[in-house]
């Protein structure tokens, strides 16, 4: 398990390239990647974290999610917002590896709190979160932005 950092742009695309085919969603992932810099600036940042699992140089799991400073105390929660693992390499602790990973990190930076969201019906993924971590039955809602009225 490796943690990215700038200079991994052409391992953050196989990344996302791995999340389109895993999510089958290759539009979103792969269309319109962002440019060498942008990943670079992201994959350099504090509040963004990506975490590959590798087989010789091709990629088969990975991890991504952001660190979210709080303003109530001064400590940090992290989301995983995308975690994928090719199917031949499922159920052989790939995903369990990415989030143990993630946890020493976390631990090495000070997050208080790793949280993830699972759909209904993803029972694999429920099981897993179940397994590393304390289930709570919450409501998810997308509120799209309005422009400012001229």
């Amino acid at each position: 398990m490796r943690v990215l950092g700038a200079q991994d742009t052409s391992t953050a695309r196989a990344m996302l390239h791995l999340f389109g085919r895993e999510f089958d969603d290759v539009p979103t992932y792969s269309a319109r990647q962002p440019d060498d810099p942008y990943l670079q600036r992201l994959l350099g940042s504090d509040t963004f974290v990506a975490i590959v699992a590798t087989a010789g140089d091709r990629v088969i799991g990975a991890l991504a999610g952001y660190v979210l400073p709080k303003f109530e105390q001064a400590r940090s929660e992290f989301y995983i917002y995308d975690l994928a693992v090719e199917e031949a390499w499922r159920r052989r602790g790939v995903a369990t590896g990415l989030i143990l990973r993630l946890q020493m990190l976390a631990a090495e930076r000070g997050i208080y709190v790793i949280f993830v969201q699972a759909d209904h019906g993803d029972d694999p993924a429920i099981a897993l979160y179940t397994k590393l971590g304390v289930r709570e039955d919450v409501l998810h809602f997308d509120i799209a932005p309005v422009p400012a009225k001229a």
